[in-house]
């Protein structure tokens, strides 16, 4: 399909989706009052009554001690799949408000714990105190014993949690409790499984290996069919590396490494590929995202430039003009994290990757994200992740040059084609090395 041709066929496809968005949305404070209704229904002597956990939580705050916390939905155990974060919520469709309405459903029953520490109560007796931590690996009774047997079963788990009191929960939203949707907290003062949870065996493998290392633990199982979100809950609940070097890893940090030790990995698959043979322009959009990803032929490169509009999460005041950050990389990758554009960074690489993975190509990789001003509440990377691996589906434009593509899609861009060269490293300079898309190989 021309260039031209694919971006008209968007722009209907687009008008369809916001329409359809509109219909499904819903008040946030509906859900907090029927929220409110149903933890007061599901608590009873101190503890959460008749609870299912899906998935946990570590927090990064006074690293290494954090907080870390089972997830509970409350009065909704029947489906409590469906609130465990994960791909199928694109395939669903859930609007921004449908994840504040399942985020902040969880309740998450916490208990701080030093990130290394087993010690005699499952990491607990160590919190603040001196002595030398030990390992988690070995830590399968107490609090950490049932995090870490919730965060590796393969579906939700049984659990019976004892709260230190009746939580007294907030139910006052301001603006800045809708930007960072989270659930309420309780302090937790036991934890007991209610069942024996049923675990896959490759994660079986990868816990009785104490010689294997994390990274090569992630990508085996990556290639044995998990998805990135069970990978990243195993490694958060010190599940994953080498035995006494197991560590608690706050799930922030667990799913940006997820994210860069798979996407290290699949570079490293399509580096001998061939080339993909023509210059490919793909689009999607997601919760007020639009993402644009130009797959030129060569050798593997890579760049991500952000565009984040005033009004956004990200950019709040209407009078800023929109943001612009950028992070790229070339066939050897990078060697430090990326601050600029953070978690989205990886996000996007991977889902770039996971395709040219299946097609058996490579190429380099131009993404642009333009974050608008639909985008009222941060849903996480995962938006970010599934919209870029999304984008490959169905129809994709066609350009003659990469000068050509990227003209055509900077004209549905907020920023110019002057602003965007000026960002971005391979909008500015490929054009120069065009001679590189035929020494591919």
């Amino acid at each position: 399909m021309r260039l031209d041709e694919f971006i008209e066929f968007e722009a209907n496809e687009r008008a369809e989706r916001r329409r359809l968005a509109a219909e499904k949305d819903y008040g946030v404070l509906d859900h907090l009052d029927s929220f409110e209704r149903r933890f007061e229904e599901h608590i009873s002597d101190d503890a959460v009554v008749g609870s299912v956990s899906p998935s946990i939580f570590v927090g990064r705050a006074n690293y290494p001690n954090v907080s870390t916390g089972l997830l509970s939905p409350v009065g909704r155990e029947e489906r409590a799949d469906a609130f465990e974060t994960s791909a199928a919520w694109y395939d669903e469709g859930v609007s921004i408000s449908d994840v504040f309405d399942r985020r902040t459903s969880l309740l998450n029953s916490t208990r701080g714990v030093d990130v290394a520490d087993a010690g005699a109560t499952g990491g607990v007796k160590s919190v603040g105190g001196g002595g030398p931590a030990e390992s988690v690996h070995d830590a399968w009774d107490g609090w950490l014993g049932v995090q870490r047997e919730v965060a590796i079963a393969d579906r939700p788990v049984d659990v019976e949690i004892g709260l230190d009191g009746t939580p007294d929960l907030d139910f006052d939203v301001g603006t800045e409790d809708i930007k960072t949707p989270t659930g309420p907290r309780a302090a937790a003062r036991t934890a007991d499984l209610g069942e024996n949870p049923h675990v896959p065996r490759p994660v079986k493998k990868t816990l009785e290996d104490d010689d294997w290392r994390a990274e090569g633990a992630m990508t085996y199982l990556y290639r044995r069919g998990f998805d990135v979100y069970e990978i990243n809950t195993i490694l958060s609940a010190g599940a994953l590396g080498r035995g006494r070097n197991r560590r608690l890893v706050p799930t922030r940090w667990s799913i940006t490494a997820v994210d860069d030790t798979v996407g290290q990995f699949l570079r490293g698959s399509i580096r001998d590929n061939p080339t993909v043979d023509r210059i490919e322009v793909h689009r999607n959009e997601y919760l007020g995202n639009a993402f644009w990803v130009i797959l030129v032929p060569g050798r593997w490169e890579y760049e991500l430039v952000e565009m984040k509009s005033p009004g956004s999460i990200w950019n709040p005041d209407p009078e800023a003009g929109v943001y612009l950050a950028a992070a790229s990389e070339g066939r050897e990758g990078r060697t430090g994290y990326v601050e600029e554009t953070a978690g989205a960074y990886y996000a996007a690489r991977l889902g770039v990757l996971e395709h040219l993975d299946d097609r058996g190509r490579q190429a380099k990789a131009l993404v642009l994200r333009h974050v608008s001003d639909d985008y009222w509440g941060p849903v996480g990377v995962w938006q970010v992740r599934e919209a870029v691996r999304n984008a490959f589906e169905g129809e994709h434009g066609a350009a003659e040059t990469f000068g050509e593509a990227v003209r055509g899609v900077a004209d549905h861009l907020p920023v110019s084609l002057g602003r965007l060269r000026r960002k971005s490293t391979m909008a500015a300079g490929l054009q120069a090395n065009i001679g590189d898309f035929v020494d591919a190989g």
